[in-house]
C-alpha cells in the first residue's frame, strides 16, 4: 500500500510517501518539503496573517499535487501545534480543505506525545522495556513515558524551537540576557512538568526523536554500537551543554557549515538546544539516544493498526 503522511507543522509542510505493509518497516518512496516558519507569520493577537495562510494553502497544494504524481492509496494529512493554537486556524483549516481537496486532522498535543511514543516503541521494540521520550518541534516540546506502546504519561509544553526562538531569541546571534532568559523560562515550565513522571519507573531507555534533536546529536553527539552500519547517535548534556553557547554565538546564516545543521532549522536549533538541555537537567538525565522514526511514522503505524 503506497501512502502519502503530509505533517503540517509549525517550522514546515512536508510530504513523505511511503510503501507500507503490517509488520514491515515502511519503505520511503519520495518526500518533498517547504520550509514555511509559520511562527513568523503571527500577528500579536496569535492569528496567522494573510502572507502566511496563502503560504499555507501554496504548500499543501503543492503537497497533494506531488502526492497524486506517486499515484497514492491514501493520503494522510495532519496539522500540529501551528494550526492548532491559531485563532484563526478553524477558518484556515476550512479554507485548506475546499482550495486543496486536503482535510488536515488537527493533533493534540498529546495525540502528538503518545503516537511519537508508538513509533519509538516499536523502533525499538519489547526488550528496550521502559523509555522516557523528548521530542522537539516547532511549537512544542512533546514528554511521554511508558513501558508499553501507550505511554503512562504524556504530555505537551509550548516549547518548540520554533516558538522559542520568535517569543526570546529576538536577535541574530541572539544576545546573552536573551539567551538567559530563554534557559529561565524553560527550566520554570520543565520544573512543574517533571513531577507528572515522578511516580513512574527510571528509564531504562531515554530517546529524542524530532529533526532538532537529530541535529543537535549529529553535530554534537557520538555513535554507539547498534542496528545498521551506522550505529545509534547519542547525546550527552555534557556536549550539548558546549555547543549551544557556541550556537549561539553564530549568525544563522552561518550555522549550516556545521555538521548536521540544516538551512531549514539553522534559525531555530539554538532555541532547541536550550529547551534539550533544559529538559535533560529537569529529569536528571545525562545523555539521550536519538530515534530515527517519530511522528510521521507514528502515523503510518496507526493506520495500518487500524486496517488490522
Amino acid at each position: 500500500m503506497r501512502l502519502g503522511v503530509l505533517d503540517v507543522g509549525s517550522n514546515t509542510v512536508h510530504l513523505l510517501v511511503v510503501d507500507a505493509h503490517n509488520g514491515a518497516p515502511s519503505v520511503p518512496m519520495a518526500t518533498d518539503k517547504s520550509v514555511l516558519r509559520l511562527m513568523r507569520y503571527l500577528t500579536p493577537e496569535g492569528a496567522i496573517t494573510k502572507e502566511g495562510i496563502h503560504a499555507v494553502l501554496a504548500a499543501v497544494q503543492n503537497a497533494a499535487d506531488v502526492a497524486a504524481k506517486h499515484h497514492i492509496d491514501e493520503l494522510l494529512p495532519f496539522a500540529t501545534s501551528a494550526l492548532r493554537e491559531a485563532k484563526n486556524g478553524p477558518e484556515l483549516l476550512a479554507r485548506v480543505e475546499k482550495e486543496t481537496g486536503v482535510a488536515l486532522q488537527v493533533l493534540s498535543g498529546e495525540d502528538e506525545a503518545r503516537l511519537t511514543f508508538l513509533a519509538v516503541r516499536r523502533w525499538y521494540g519489547w526488550s528496550a522495556e521502559n523509555i522516557l521520550l523528548f521530542d522537539i518541534g516547532g511549537g512544542s516540546l512533546e514528554i511521554a513515558a511508558g513501558s508499553g506502546e501507550n505511554p503512562e504519561v504524556a504530555l505537551s509544553l509550548p516549547l518548540g524551537a520554533g516558538r522559542s526562538t520568535i517569543g526570546f531569541l529576538h536577535n541574530d546571534p541572539p544576545l546573552p540576557d536573551q539567551v538567559r532568559k530563554l534557559h529561565d523560562h524553560a527550566a520554570t515550565l520543565l520544573t512543574d512538568a517533571v513531577s507528572a513522571f515522578t511516580a513512574l519507573p527510571t528509564p531504562d531507555h531515554v530517546v529524542g526523536s524530532s529533526k532538532a534533536i537529530r541535529s543537535l546529536a549529529r553535530l554534537a553527539g557520538s555513535t554507539s554500537d547498534g542496528f545498521g552500519s551506522a550505529g545509534r547517535l547519542r547525546l550527552s548534556r555534557t556536549e550539548l551543554d558546549n555547543w549551544v553557547p557556541r550556537l549561539a554565538r553564530i549568525p544563522a546564516d552561518a550555522r549550516p557549515a556545521l555538521p548536521g545543521i540544516t538551512a531549514d532549522r539553522t534559525f531555530q536549533i539554538v532555541a532547541g538546544g536550550i529547551v534539550l538541555s533544559e529538559a535533560m537537567r529537569a529529569f536528571q538525565i545525562d545523555e539521550l539516544e536519538v530515534s530515527p522514526w517519530a511522528l510521521r511514522e507514528g502515523i503510518i503505524l496507526r493506520y495500518l493498526d487500524r486496517l488490522g
